[in-house]
């Protein structure tokens, strides 16, 4: 399967029953197919998605780069970016735009744990809609985290210039053109005027 296409949606590849892929199999097929982001959902099926545009790739660096700074300041977690696969408590395996995770979870893990999918959930993620998401799709994923362990959760999408908040036993918030995010409970502050307006 070749997917050149950088604005594409995501292509659904379902497994038969008879064919179901052990986490070390698929992360095997994951490093097989590194020009590709897969997947898998609870139900096992594998989700590709081709490269992104230059905006969107633009977009995920700067988010990243801003939560790798707080987090190396506060010290309390740890950044990662969207190359990081997490296998959630109900056997997905998803790879957030950009996550943390308290280094008190870390701690807990094995240096061959640590060089595979991560076996937990995100204690805060962020996604970034690109123009061939669906806001739907991308929603169920935020919830997702949120039922798999996620504090917090943020949606963002600059083509509408608004923000989805999900957090545990909450309604889903949304802002409208915010100039900023406050995660109140980490005290991380995202700036999004170079979310908005793409610097290039």
């Amino acid at each position: 399967m070749i997917l050149n296409n950088a604005s594409m949606a995501a292509v659904v590849l379902h497994w038969p029953p008879s064919l179901h892929i052990a986490d070390e199999q698929f992360f095997d097929l994951c490093q097989a197919n590194k020009e590709l982001r897969i997947e898998r959902t609870a139900l096992g099926d594998c989700e590709i998605m081709a490269p992104k545009g230059g905006g969107t790739g633009w977009r995920n660096l700067n988010l990243a780069v801003q939560l790798y700074n707080w987090a190396e300041q506060d010290g309390s977690g740890v950044a990662f970016n969207s190359a990081t696969g997490f296998t959630l408590p109900n056997g997905a395996i998803r790879s957030p735009d950009v996550s943390w995770v308290k280094r008190t979870r870390l701690a807990v893990l094995t240096p061959e744990q640590k060089q595979r999918f991560l076996p937990l959930c995100p204690d805060f993620v962020i996604e970034l809609r690109s123009p061939s998401d669906s806001i739907k799709t991308l929603q169920d994923k935020m919830q997702e985290y949120i039922e798999n362990g996620a504090s917090l959760a943020w949606l963002i999408d600059p083509e509408s210039q608004r923000v989805f908040i999900q957090q545990a036993n909450k309604a889903i918030s949304i802002l409208d053109k915010p100039k900023f995010l406050l995660a109140n409970y980490l005290g991380f502050r995202l700036e999004l005027q170079k979310i908005w307006e793409v610097g290039f």
